[in-house]
């Protein structure tokens, strides 16, 4: 009895710590949930699946995208940035990568960030030789300026926005002027939204700045225009990014990928199936739009968004998680 008893005892403490290290296989995880909807509905995604999915303890803080990298570089935390858009800040992104102290995982949205000029879906089918910046400043009628008959419209962002110096410098290098067109200055974000949602309502032409993904793109069908050129780096960072430069030339517009970043410590001590979903997950820009679309139909929150997706899409979802993690999640649900 002396012998059975502490072996009993034993194996009682055994089981007790191997159902504590079941329940708790991820530890704690600081996700970053940036101040935008996309990277608000992905780190949502995240806090679902890695809490309910892999048992992680998961808190989630705001972050912006220099402070949290720069935070990610110096300090190891956040753990996790859901959407990180790093060719936007290349050298801190940069140094983070080369010091090791960042791992990159998953383009959260396969095809990055787009910018450019959009036309709307309509117009792009009812005109399909439009493709081109040059092929639509072919036709000023079919983007009429409301404020001076016969010359077309280009719609820009307001003040302070890095599109709108772009969109000003490409208006000058395409010769936009003397194609007819004027460029307008929306003068704020719901201004630059506005004019899109008016123009779209009537079913009217459009030509302007925008970007992807995001919610209006999601419920409004737009197609973006080639600008019909290369990407020049050179001289994307040389004139078009610079108000002031006066001989902007003819550039493509280069994007962002958006990645999931990993603090180097979080990495190298993580649950195996943990990094797998890290290095998995990836929604299409259509699915974001979608989700964004109805987030800004029901003003819902980032978790709203992310229950409405995990309840209504397993398809898509499942693939990145590990089979009993997708019965966990499906059963939190």
């Amino acid at each position: 009895m002396r012998l059975k008893f502490p072996g009993a005892f034993l194996m009682a403490a055994m089981l007790c710590v191997a159902s504590q290290a079941y329940a708790a296989p991820c530890g704690n995880v600081t996700i970053a949930s940036m101040n935008w909807q996309s990277a608000e509905l992905e780190a949502a995604v995240d806090n679902v699946i890695l809490s309910e999915g892999y048992g992680c303890q998961v808190n989630s803080v705001i972050g912006d995208t220099v402070p949290t990298i720069t935070s990610m570089v110096e300090k190891g935390k956040p753990d996790i940035v859901s959407e990180g858009a790093i060719d936007l800040l290349p050298a801190v992104a940069k140094q983070g990568i080369d010091s090791k102290k960042i791992v990159l995982a998953a383009n959260v949205i396969k095809e990055g960030a787009v910018y450019g000029w959009f036309i709307p879906k309509y117009v792009a089918d009812a005109h399909p030789d439009i493709k081109t910046i040059s092929d639509a400043l072919k036709h000023p009628e079919l983007f009429p300026d409301p404020e001076n008959p016969g010359k077309g419209a280009i719609y820009n962002g307001p003040q302070g926005w890095g599109i709108t110096v772009n969109t000003a410098q490409l208006y000058k290098a395409f010769k936009a002027q003397q194609a007819g067109f004027r460029l307008v200055d929306t003068g704020s974000a719901a201004g630059l939204d506005g004019s899109l949602i008016k123009a779209y309502e009537h079913k009217q032409g459009w030509l302007g700045v925008y970007w992807s993904p995001t919610s209006l793109l999601g419920k409004y069908k737009m197609v973006k225009l080639s600008e019909g050129v290369p990407i020049d780096q050179a001289e994307w960072k040389r004139c078009t990014t610079v108000a002031s430069c006066p001989d902007p030339k003819p550039t493509g517009w280069p994007g962002s990928r958006l990645l999931t970043l990993v603090a180097k410590p979080f990495a190298d001590k993580a649950n195996p199936d943990v990094m797998k979903y890290l290095n998995t997950r990836s929604f299409t820009t259509s699915e974001v739009q979608k989700i964004m679309a109805w987030m800004t139909d029901n003003q819902a929150t980032g978790e709203d968004a992310a229950k409405h997706f995990l309840k209504e899409q397993p398809d898509v979802w499942t693939k990145w998680v590990t089979p009993a993690a997708a019965e966990k999640i499906k059963a939190s649900l």
